[in-house]
């Protein structure tokens, strides 16, 4: 059972990067009709970006102390961070907490961003064919790839999670086991939590403010609200902004858990893309509820002795998933009627 259910756990710790990353993408399909193939870049931007906060943070002064001597008669070198010479302990905090001074810095620059982006190029290309779309998307997806890949080179970069975070805590007890039968990382389980609280702030914002009630609206007929007078257009730009920060703010607090490197965003774009595809096409809930279930059975699959039984299991489960619930379903688990079906 202690096997099952740390499984269990690392499935929602998979599920919970699949689950934001589609949230995402499925709020730009459903709002632009866009199947957008750079939104694997976006995870990989919010990741990087959090890298150079944590290397501005860490910029050092070098001083000399002649009161202290090295072996060779030389003075000792001290490194000091120049945030925390400017502003003392409270300088200390923020280059520990590195991560969320990111998460502030990545959220609104992921905004900008996706709004950039939408505005120079994205909206060009609203009346073409999906494939044209995923053509240029894909393209752009290539260029931001190398890009980073020029500037930071092509090695993973590890990242520190917070020192109140390092570590691991016994979940078992809180569930009345035995002590040490379930230990878990603490950073996992923080970036569960906030995944839970990304998503149920967009369905909130989506379900309960005017702002989000008009946006559904304009998804089921745009033509109709546009006729009300209102400028459904800059709206939808607004969630594409929406988007970028969400799958933004997914690859900064992802990065102690996978260390950044230039390839990630097309990794977890195909993986996104099957995810979104068996939620059903312009469907939030079933993008969440596909990417916890494939996030889950993966996690299940990596299992040694089913991996034994099905060598490489773990590799093609969620491909395999996808072709019985899409044979089954074919609009997927939640897809609503008409949507990718002309």
């Amino acid at each position: 059972m202690d096997a099952i259910f740390l499984q269990f756990l690392n499935g929602l710790d998979k599920g919970s990067a699949y689950a934001l990353i589609a949230l995402g993408l499925t709020i730009i399909f459903g709002t632009l009709g866009v199947v957008n193939f750079a939104h694997g870049a976006l995870f990989m931007i919010g990741a990087f970006c959090a890298v150079s906060v944590q290397k501005l943070l860490s910029f050092e002064k070098i001083t000399l102390d002649e009161t202290k001597l090295t072996a060779w008669g030389t003075p000792t070198e001290v490194k000091v961070h120049y945030i925390e010479e400017w502003f003392g302990s409270s300088g200390a905090v923020l280059v520990d907490n590195s991560v969320f001074v990111s998460l502030a810095v990545v959220i609104p620059f992921m905004m900008i961003f996706g709004y950039v982006m939408e505005r120079g190029l994205i909206r060009h290309f609203y009346k073409r064919t999906h494939a044209d779309q995923i053509l240029v998307t894909f393209g752009l997806a290539i260029v931001l790839q190398e890009i980073v890949k020029a500037f930071y080179g092509a090695n993973p970069i590890p990242q520190p999670a917070p020192e109140a975070f390092i570590g691991s805590t016994d979940i078992g007890v809180w569930f009345g086991m035995a002590e040490n039968l379930v230990v878990y990382p603490i950073w996992r389980l923080v970036y569960f939590f906030f995944s839970m609280a990304v998503i149920a702030g967009v369905f909130i914002f989506l379900q309960f403010t005017t702002f989000g009630m008009v946006v559904r609206a304009g998804m089921t007929d745009r033509e109709t609200v546009g006729l009300l007078g209102i400028d459904i257009d800059k709206r939808f730009t607004f969630m594409f902004g929406l988007a970028a920060a969400v799958t933004g703010a997914a690859g900064v607090m992802y990065t102690p858990v996978l260390s950044p490197n230039y390839h990630m965003g097309m990794d977890y774009l195909v993986l996104c893309f099957v995810v979104v595809v068996v939620g059903g096409m312009g469907s939030l809930g079933g993008a969440v509820l596909a990417g916890f279930l494939l996030g889950i059975l993966q996690s299940f699959s990596a299992m040694n002795w089913i991996k034994e039984i099905v060598p490489g299991i773990d590799q093609v489960i969620i491909y395999l998933v996808a072709v019985v619930i899409l044979l089954i379903r074919p609009r997927g688990l939640m897809g609503r009627k008409g949507v990718m079906e002309e």
